[in-house]
């Protein structure tokens, strides 16, 4: 899996939980939601255009930061 960074403007619990709504809808992914730093790190086979629709369908400003090298 590569993991990948996006930035999503989340502001409050109920923010993170429709990203994570979102995701788990999408299938296939293992994240964590960073909402302190409103980032939210996604490994998947899913490619990126894929994974930053699907962020924005949470109604959030939502961009891509990069790929995260595996620790």
């Amino acid at each position: 899996f590569q993991k990948h960074e996006f930035f999503v403007d989340m502001t409050c619990e109920g923010c993170s939980n429709a990203v994570t709504r979102v995701l788990h809808k999408l299938g296939g992914v293992n994240f964590d939601i960073d909402l302190p730093n409103k980032k939210v790190y996604i490994d998947s086979d899913h490619n990126v255009d894929t994974l930053l629709e699907t962020l924005k369908k949470t109604g959030k400003n939502a961009s891509y930061l990069g790929e995260k090298s595996a620790q």
